[in-house]
């Protein structure tokens, strides 16, 4: 008997069957003050998705072709991403706010044999034809083609009455490229297979309780698509997704209390204005269940403002992973804040919590050169600050077309069994607890070695930004000299040379901060696209250097 198909439009299809007449996906189009939210159930959305599969057959998508999906958020976009998945084709989803550049390059590399994306970027295609020169089938969406030809998204439709059956798919089939967001180093085509995307549905229901029929705001509407697959509804709320710091608190509390809105996905620095806006007009969100914020640590006075504005029972969660890795590990804010916020406020990291399910997280000594084999490695006890690695069903196996990155990320372990297993590099540092919990220190590329011992940001940065005044801190080196930069709260009620006084006396009461002896004031601090929360150090040091 054959093993079951893994690929994850099956997902979509057994929704079509169970659920065909509940909303999958509603979609804001404003008129004027007001918002009308356009819908598809799950029987139109896989009908949808079904008459993309048989367009693209007829295109002359094959199994195996890369497919450069760059379309902006709308109803049709989790169709069109099934529709890929379902003719066995492999999306790749570069996001374009990386910089054009590093965006070019990133297509090149990958040389997709499909784009199918907005007007504006097939126009562009003969300004930049190294990067797009492997494209052959083009599809057009949310406009009319222009010179390159192809077809529109509508025109890709093809109807018929009986449904299309989606590509059978292995375990270890290739499945998507999904690129990180170049905040910590060059971006990279990280290789998911269907497996992978089966164990992260599987993780993500068994770890938070989701059930069908619940309603998922997806603040990045990638991860809509695991919502969808586990039965709940998506909202796509109206926030422009390269920006999400950006976005109006006040719609995305609108989109949560008319939609009923059970559960969301966002970055700590869209919850952040959230909160903020809630406290202010004394707004509370009694229909959520639960809040996911991933991309940054999240601090513990962001968990403390959820417990006032969210109903008794509910809970924000912060699942760690990355792009290669996700979920890892996750926590919930009653356990934050009973037993771990105040070691954080002293500077002891930020707990991510106990290992998701089936994945084995351990500590390393750091070590920035290439580690081939599990057995070259120092394995560190608990409580003691190395690498983070891990090991489990969601590790991916890869970077498309990048060996040397793939070598300095990946070490091949070996079991009993003479089975082979990829073991993942996280590029953090931290420590497990005595109850197993993971505590996270920060970037390894980010800690500051100096003449008296290694600096690491998180623990660092968590003593001064205990001072109301700031925002945000961030931990540099400049020439073996740690320096703490700070970005002050736009109501900051001190003059910066008081604020600096205060910083160092707090500093000085810790032993891992008392080395820290200057403070510089930056107006904003640079961040990832993706996220808007993971801060560019780097350039901070640079801009640190030349002070």
């Amino acid at each position: 008997m054959s093993e079951r198909s893994f690929n994850i439009a099956s997902y979509m299809d057994a929704r079509a069957a169970e659920q065909p007449d509940q909303a999958a996906v509603k979609f804001p189009k404003r008129r004027g003050d007001s918002v009308d939210w356009l819908q598809l159930n799950f029987r139109e959305l896989n009908t949808l998705a079904d008459e993309y599969a048989r367009g693209l057959i007829q295109q002359g998508v094959r199994r195996g072709d890369r497919v450069s999906l760059l379309v902006r958020p709308s109803l049709e976009f989790i169709p069109l991403v099934f529709s890929v998945f379902k003719v066995g084709a492999i999306p790749v989803l570069i996001d374009p706010g990386m910089g054009r550049k590093a965006f070019l390059s990133c297509l090149e590399r990958m040389a997709p044999r499909v784009l199918i994306a907005v007007p504006l970027v097939h126009a562009v295609r003969g300004l930049f034809r190294a990067a797009f020169r492997s494209v052959e089938v083009g599809v057009t969406a949310g406009g009319t083609t222009g010179w390159w030809g192809g077809v529109t998204l509508e025109g890709l439709r093809i109807a018929s009455d009986e449904p299309f059956e989606s590509l059978h798919t292995a375990r270890d089939d290739q499945a998507a490229i999904l690129f990180t967001s170049g905040s910590t180093g060059p971006a990279k085509g990280v290789v998911y297979t269907h497996g992978i995307f089966d164990a992260q549905a599987r993780f993500i229901q068994e770890m938070y309780g989701i059930e069908a029929g619940e309603v998922d705001l997806a603040c990045f509407p990638l991860f809509g698509l695991f919502s969808m697959a586990l039965g709940m509804t998506v909202v796509i709320p109206e926030l422009d997704p390269t920006k999400p710091a950006k976005a109006d608190p006040a719609k995305l509390v609108h989109a949560i209390q008319s939609q009923a809105c059970t559960s969301a996905f966002g970055s700590p620095a869209i919850w952040k204005n959230v909160a903020r806006h809630c406290q202010r007009v004394g707004t509370r969100l009694p229909t959520l269940r639960r809040i996911l914020m991933a991309g940054a640590p999240v601090p513990a006075r962001l968990h403390e403002a959820f417990s006032g504005i969210l109903s008794e029972g509910a809970e924000v969660h912060t699942p760690f992973g990355a792009t290669e890795s996700l979920p890892v590990a996750s926590i919930g804010s009653r356990e934050v804040l009973r037993e771990t916020a105040a070691r954080t406020r002293e500077g002891a990291g930020t707990c991510v919590g106990r290992p998701a399910p089936d994945m084995s997280i351990r500590i390393i000594a750091i070590d920035d050169a290439p580690i081939e084999r599990w057995s070259q490695v120092r394995e560190l006890p608990a409580g003691e600050i190395g690498e983070i690695c891990v090991r489990g069903p969601v590790v991916t196996p890869r970077y498309e077309a990048e060996p040397e990155h793939t070598r300095a990320a990946k070490i091949v372990e070996v079991d009993a069994d003479g089975s082979e297993h990829v073991v993942h590099r996280m590029g953090d540092v931290g420590y497990l607890d005595p109850q197993g919990r993971l505590w996270f220190c920060g970037r390894k590329r980010h800690r500051v070695e100096t003449s008296t011992g290694t600096l690491y940001p998180v623990p660092c940065e968590a003593i001064f930004d205990e001072h109301p005044d700031v925002f945000k801190t961030a931990l540099v080196g400049v020439e073996g000299e740690p320096r703490i930069i700070v970005q002050l709260e736009p109501d900051a009620k001190k003059a910066p040379s008081k604020v600096a006084v205060e910083l160092l006396e707090l500093g000085s009461a810790h032993p891992h901060t008392r080395d820290i002896r200057k403070v510089h004031f930056h107006p904003s601090f640079p961040v990832d696209v993706r996220h808007n929360a993971k801060i560019h150090r780097e350039q901070l040091a640079d801009w640190a250097a030349r002070r």
